[in-house]
């Protein structure tokens, strides 16, 4: 009886090794949805290169990438995804374009980490991965309250992304006095930002006054008089520090309409959004210091060195986050007893990455960001 017991127990415990071995050989599969032909083909191919840096970092032989192509279109990105379907696949990074997700809410047992840094979801199994304007303003409203700044307007372009600023204003609970919204067009900025800043006013201020003092019998008028047309205008406006919702030379004509109209960032706050470090801000001189939300620089930067490393080229943005996806996804699904499912995304939960911190919470991700300032060639830390 008791050979039988130890036979049984043999077997039982062999069938449980087995059984772990098998386990143990499964792949983990991920989805991978960018575009691979056409005009965005580039940031695919750069995406699926990040991806495999990724891999090779986390160094587990489960973990299969399996990528297809969206050609940048809806229908091909339905399409696409429906083959990652079959092949039993429940977590799927990508698509890379807003547009391409809206045919995507059909497959409910899949879930998409979208690279768009949009916030307005067109599903519940889409979760949009992205940097959004929720996060940086959170990280701006952050810095307001650092330096007890109370008095904030914003400006923001009238453009397809104006509604989702707004969005994200009401989101952060972020503290302004008003909202601007200004043409691009050049032509009309800067009337527009002399109009908020009162110009004319300030201007016309300042000559009343320069008359007022030649009328008057100060003794020391004629020196007043020259100190004050050394200046453009006489009087303060109502804000002390200004959030300008836009990038690339459209930022910097917003910059130039300002110092026209003599707000200078000596004396006035110019925070922007995340300009993924541009370094032709370093050369702007007369606009700084300019401070912005962030991604971790230093990793940003140890990440392109790899990269290049490994492939002879620098990485596009979306490359950066989407190997910090990666590991995300490996470590929920490690959390979740290495069960693939959409349940891995529903609690609360805090990854470190390269990027930064991301912050999982109602079935959305938000960055928590670090925040830095231009100025004297530099991008400085602040926190």
């Amino acid at each position: 009886m008791k050979k039988i017991i130890k036979i049984i127990l043999l077997l039982a415990l062999t069938f449980l090794f087995s059984i772990e071995e098998i386990i143990a050989n499964e792949k983990i599969k991920i989805g991978l949805l960018v575009p691979l032909t056409g005009k965005n083909s580039e940031i695919g191919q750069s995406i699926i290169k990040s991806t495999r840096l990724a891999i090779n970092k986390i160094n587990n032989l489960s973990i299969e990438i399996i990528p297809r192509d969206t050609q940048s279109n809806p229908e091909s990105t339905l399409k696409a995804a429906k083959e990652l379907a079959k092949l039993d696949i429940k977590i799927i990074i990508g698509p890379v374009f807003n547009e391409n997700l809206i045919y995507l809410d059909e497959l409910t047992e899949i879930t998409f980490l979208s690279l768009t840094n949009k916030n307005d979801n067109f599903s519940k199994n889409i979760i949009n991965a992205g940097i959004n304007a929720t996060s940086q303003l959170n990280t701006i409203k952050k810095f307001l309250e650092l330096k007890e700044l109370e008095k904030t307007i914003f400006l923001t372009p009238n453009i397809n992304y104006k509604n989702e600023i707004k969005k994200a204003i009401y989101a952060s609970k972020i503290k302004i006095i008003k909202n601007y919204t200004y043409s691009t067009d050049p032509t009309k900025l800067t009337q527009q930002i002399e109009k908020i800043t009162r110009y004319d006013i300030r201007k016309q201020n300042l000559k009343d006054e320069i008359v007022r003092l030649e009328k008057s019998n100060q003794n020391n008028k004629e020196r007043l008089i020259e100190r004050l047309k050394k200046r453009d205008t006489l009087g303060n406006v109502k804000f002390d520090s200004l959030i300008i919702a836009d990038f690339d030379e459209s930022l910097k004509s917003v910059t130039t309409s300002l110092l026209y109209t003599d707000i200078s960032p000596k004396k006035k706050y110019f925070i922007t959004l995340n300009q993924w470090f541009d370094k032709s801000l370093l050369k702007e001189a007369s606009v700084q210091p300019l401070y912005f939300p962030s991604i971790n620089k230093k990793n940003y930067e140890d990440f392109s060195a790899e990269y290049f490393e490994n492939f002879n080229q620098y990485p596009n943005q979306l490359s950066f986050l989407s190997f910090d996806l990666i590991g995300l996804v490996y470590y929920l699904i490690l959390q979740n007893n290495s069960i693939v499912d959409k349940k891995i995304f529903s609690k609360k939960t805090l990854f470190k990455g390269k990027i930064g911190i991301f912050e999982i919470k109602n079935n959305k991700i938000n960055h928590i960001l670090n925040f830095y300032k231009v100025e004297n060639n530099d991008f400085r830390k602040i926190f």
